[in-house]
């Protein structure tokens, strides 16, 4: 059963770049991205028609490639959470969180009691299928699941310290689009109050000792993100990625032709 080599390297400081997927599957993508270098996949099925099956194959696709295979569930429920922790997720992107209470309750779901009340089975996929003895895979479980609440609403940013705080809270993630939604200022990503909001979600990881997270749509700004401080970085999203490598051809073409 393998391990997280993220975590330990997050809580040094490094920088991890990876990708979110929302529209696009198929048996080769997570050899290609990380044959193009990304360390990490998030897999939304919030957004997209993705179904448990798809991410059972993604998670089994990921397994030998030193690729972290995470995934925002269809819905924060028990049932949705423990399945896909059994299909081999191995973190979660935590949508719309604005409680403690509601933070430090899907942990409980992520671990095995007496810590939690995660429903056990052994020997399927998230433990490889593998033998052993049960007490080290609930560590390793336990160890290697990240948890990353989706600071995106106005008053998730409210409580957001109280959030960082949460023991078992790995790290905060950035969402700037509800975020701004959520504000009054859509869009507005050099607004002033979005400006604080994203210093207040940094200084609430760096007091807590909690990485901070994002989706970046351009190379400028993941740079000016990761000198404020974040360090898990999705570099777009699939079909962004597409379509500003074709648009990007397509121009340079037309301009070649004409120059």
């Amino acid at each position: 059963m393998r391990g997280n080599p993220l975590k330990a390297r997050l809580a040094a400081g490094e920088h991890i770049y990876g990708t979110m997927m929302f529209e696009l599957l198929s048996a080769g993508l997570p050899a290609a991205m990380a044959a193009a270098g990304a360390e990490f996949i998030i897999y939304d099925m919030e957004h997209s028609g993705f179904d448990y099956m798809q991410m059972k194959d993604q998670f089994a696709l990921t397994r030998g490639l030193d690729l972290v295979a995470m995934v925002r569930p269809p819905e924060k429920s028990y049932s949705a959470v423990s399945r896909l922790l059994d299909l081999g997720a191995m973190g979660f992107l935590l949508q719309m969180s604005e409680s403690v209470a509601e933070i430090r309750e899907i942990i409980s779901w992520t671990r095995y009691p007496p810590e939690g009340r995660r429903g056990a089975v052994f020997g399927g996929a998230h433990d490889d299928y593998a033998p052993g003895p049960i007490p080290e895979k609930m560590r390793i479980a336990r160890e290697r699941t990240i948890i990353m609440p989706l600071i995106e609403t106005a008053r998730g940013l409210a409580a957001v310290d109280e959030i960082a705080a949460v023991d078992g809270v790995d790290g905060l993630h950035l969402g700037q689009f509800d975020l701004t939604l959520s504000m009054g200022i859509p869009g507005q990503f050099e607004h002033p109050d979005f400006l604080a909001a994203v210093d207040n979600i940094l200084a609430a990881c760096h007091r807590h000792g909690k990485f901070a997270a994002c989706m970046a749509m351009d190379v400028p700004t993941i740079v000016d993100w990761n000198a404020k401080g974040f360090q898990l970085t999705s570099c777009n999203y699939d079909v962004g990625l597409i379509q500003g490598a074709l648009r990007s051809m397509i121009a340079g073409a037309k301009a070649g032709l004409a120059g």
